[in-house]
C-alpha cells in the first residue's frame, strides 16, 4: 500500500516524496484513513514505529481549511517531554511546509513573552507539556474553546512522570464536542481506564504486541561487579563498530560523572539530562543530530521521542527500574526496518529487574562475556544499590547485612562476667581539713591490682611573698558648721495626730439619708431660716388686687 491510496491530499503527498518515504507503516495505514473520518483513535504502538505521522498527516489535511482566532487554537497536541515536543514540532514543519499553518510550541525553559506573541497571532496547532500550557491558562493568556482535535502522545510515560492529574485538568476545559487521539507505547489499566474517560467510542489500533521489542535490535547483557561498568562500557565501545550511540543512566549524577569518564578516555561525548538549561538541551541535541558528538551520556528524558536517523547502538549503563523504559531506551536503534543494537550492562543485584524486563518482552536477553571480566550471575532481588557507598555488587563485599566471603580476624572471646560489688557504706561527710591531707587518705583497693606509679619529684616550694605595706590612714575632713537660714523661722512642731483605725465606718441607714433629702438646701451664708415658696420677693403680677 502507498500513501496515495490513503486519501491524503497533494501538498502533503508531496512532502513525504520529498522525505524519502513511499510506503507507509502498519500504524500509519490504519490510523490515517480513521483520523480523516473524524473518530476518536486509541492507538498503541512501540516505539519507533512512525504513530507521530500517523496523526500529523491526516491534521495538517483537516487544518487547512479554515483561519485561526487569536489565543483561540484549534488544534491541541500534549507531549510528556520537550524534547518530544519539539520533535513533534519539527514534523509539522517538514510535512507542512506546502501549507499555510501557523505553529506555537509551549515548553519550559523557553520566555513567556515570544510563545504570548505567537498565539496572539492565531495558531492552528498548538503542541505543549502540560505544565507550561497550565501557567498560560492560569495566566488568561490562552483560551480552549475552540480546540477542535486533541492528541494525548505518550501517555504512559505522562503517567510515570505525574501529569495525568494536569492533563485531566486541561482536558476538563476543552469543548465536548472533539475530536481526541490517545497514543500510548504501552497499555496498563491506568492507561486504558483513563483512555475510556477521554475517549468517545473510539477505534482501537494496534500493530505489535504492547511493549514488545522490535525484531531488528541485536540485544546483549553483560553480567558485571557494580565498579567494572566503566570498564565494560569502554571495551564494548571499542570492539563495536559504533557510528552514534546513547548510554542510558539511571541518576543525573551517573550521567555528569560517565560523561567526564568517556572525555579523559578521549571519545566524542555529550551529556544530556533535565537539569540542563533548555538552550543547552536543544544545543546538544542539535550536535548529535548533526554527529558533531558521537556517544549521548544521557537520563530517561531521551528516551522518548529522540529520533536520530541510524543510530548503531544504545547502551544501558544502568538496568531501568521499569521494563517499560527498557523498551523505550532500545527502541532509539533499530528504526525504519534497519538493524540496531543494544547492550545491558546489569550488576549481580540487579537480577530482580532482568527478570522483569524479560517477562515483559516474552524473550531471554542473550549473555555475552568481555575478555579480561569476571563473568558474575544474577541474584534476586530489587535491583536497588546497596551499601553505604551506593555501589554494590563486587565480591567481597558485605551489601544489606549479608555475610561476605572476605576472611576476617579471629574473633573476640566474650569476656567473663564480673562478680557483683560489695555493699559499700556511705561516704562520710567532708571534712574542712585541707586538701594535703585527704589526699593523703587511703584509697578503696579495686578488683584489679593496678601498676604502683612512679615517684615524682616534688615541685620546688616558691618563696612567700612579703606583705603588702599598709596604706595610712587619711586625715578626715573638717567641714565648716553651716550657718542658719535667716528665711526659715522657727516653726512650732507638729502635733502628733492620732492613728486612724481600720475600722470601716458604719453604713448611713436608708431613714437618716430620706430626712437629709428632704430637708431645703440652705444658703452657707444666712444663718436664718430657709424661706419658703418664692422668698421676700414677690412679682407684681402677683401682688395685684383681683377685681
Amino acid at each position: 500500500m502507498s500513501f496515495e491510496s490513503l486519501g491524503l491530499s497533494a501538498p502533503v503527498l508531496q512532502a513525504v516524496a520529498d522525505k524519502g518515504y513511499t510506503t507507509p507503516t502498519p500504524i500509519q495505514e490504519k490510523a490515517i484513513p480513521i483520523v480523516l473520518m473524524g473518530r476518536d483513535v486509541l492507538g498503541c504502538a512501540q516505539t519507533g514505529t512512525g504513530k507521530t505521522a500517523s496523526f500529523v498527516l491526516p491534521m495538517i489535511d483537516i487544518l487547512s481549511q479554515g483561519r485561526a482566532k487569536a489565543r483561540m487554537p484549534r488544534t491541541l497536541i500534549l507531549e510528556p517531554t520537550r524534547e518530544l515536543a519539539a520533535q513533534v514540532a519539527e514534523n509539522f514543519e517538514t510535512y507542512g511546509k506546502y501549507n499555510k499553518l501557523n505553529m506555537a510550541l509551549l515548553i519550559g525553559g523557553v520566555s513567556f513573552p515570544d510563545q504570548e506573541r505567537a498565539l496572539e497571532r492565531g495558531v492552528d496547532v498548538l503542541i505543549a507539556t502540560p505544565g507550561r500550557l497550565l501557567d498560560h491558562f492560569e495566566r488568561g493568556g490562552i483560551l480552549l474553546n475552540d480546540v477542535k482535535i486533541l492528541v494525548i502522545d505518550e501517555a504512559d510515560r505522562m503517567l510515570d512522570m505525574g501529569f495525568i492529574p494536569d492533563v485531566e485538568r486541561i482536558v476538563a476545559t476543552l469543548p465536548t464536542l472533539r475530536q481526541t487521539l490517545f497514543f500510548s507505547a504501552t497499555m496498563p489499566p491506568e492507561i486504558k481506564r483513563l483512555a475510556d474517560r477521554f475517549l468517545s467510542n473510539p477505534k482501537e489500533v494496534t500493530v505489535s504486541p504492547p511493549a514488545s521489542a522490535s525484531n531488528t535490535i541485536v540485544q546483549g547483557m553483560i553480567v558485571v561487579p557494580e565498579d567494572d561498568k566503566r570498564d565494560a562500557l569502554l571495551a564494548l565501545i571499542k570492539s563495536q563498530e559504533v557510528k552514534n550511540a546513547i548510554v542510558f543512566c539511571n541518576r543525573k549524577r551517573d550521567v555528569a560523572t560517565l560523561h567526564t569518564t568517556l572525555k579523559k578516555h578521549g571519545i566524542n561525548a555529550g551529556a544530556l539530562h533535565g537539569d540542563m538549561s533548555q538552550p543547552a538541551r536543544t544545543e546538544t541535541l542539535e550536535k548529535f543530530k548533526a554527529g558533531d558528538i558521537q556517544i549521548l551520556v544521557a537520563s530517561d528524558v531521551a528516551a522518548r521521542g529522540l529520533d536520530v536517523q541510524d543510530m548503531s547502538h544504545v547502551f544501558n549503563y544502568d538496568v531501568p527500574f521499569s521494563p517499560e523504559d527498557y523498551v523505550h531506551r532500545i527502541g532509539r536503534t533499530g528504526r525504519a526496518g534497519k538493524i540496531g543494537h543494544s547492550f545491558t550492562l546489569a550488576a549481580p543485584f540487579e537480577g530482580g529487574l532482568i527478570e522483569a524486563i524479560e517477562k515483559l518482552i516474552g524473550t531471554t536477553i542473550p549473555r555475552i562475556e568481555i575478555p579480561g571480566l569476571d563473568v558474575l550471575q544474577l541474584e534476586a532481588g530489587d535491583g536497588r544499590r546497596r551499601g553505604r557507598g551506593g555501589r554494590g555488587g563486587r565480591p567481597g563485599r558485605s551489601s544489606g547485612g549479608a555475610s561476605s566471603d572476605k576472611p576476617r580476624g579471629p574473633r573476640r572471646e566474650p569476656r567473663e562476667p564480673r562478680e557483683p560489688r560489695e555493699h559499700r557504706e556511705p561516704r562520710p561527710e567532708v571534712s574542712a581539713e585541707p586538701q594535703a591531707a585527704a589526699a593523703e587518705a587511703p584509697r578503696e583497693a579495686s578488683h584489679e591490682p593496678q601498676p604502683a606509679r612512679e615517684s615524682q619529684p616534688a615541685r620546688e616550694s616558691q618563696p612567700e611573698r612579703a606583705p603588702r605595706e599598709r596604706r595610712p590612714e587619711r586625715a578626715p575632713r573638717e567641714h565648716a558648721p553651716r550657718e542658719p537660714r535667716a528665711e526659715r523661722s522657727a516653726q512650732p512642731p507638729r502635733e502628733r495626730q492620732p492613728e486612724r483605725h481600720s475600722e470601716r465606718r458604719p453604713e448611713r441607714s436608708a431613714e437618716r439619708s430620706h430626712e437629709r433629702r428632704s430637708e431645703p438646701r440652705r444658703d452657707r451664708d444666712d444663718g436664718g431660716p430657709a424661706p419658703k415658696g418664692l422668698g421676700d420677693h414677690v412679682p407684681a403680677f402677683l401682688a395685684r388686687q383681683p377685681r
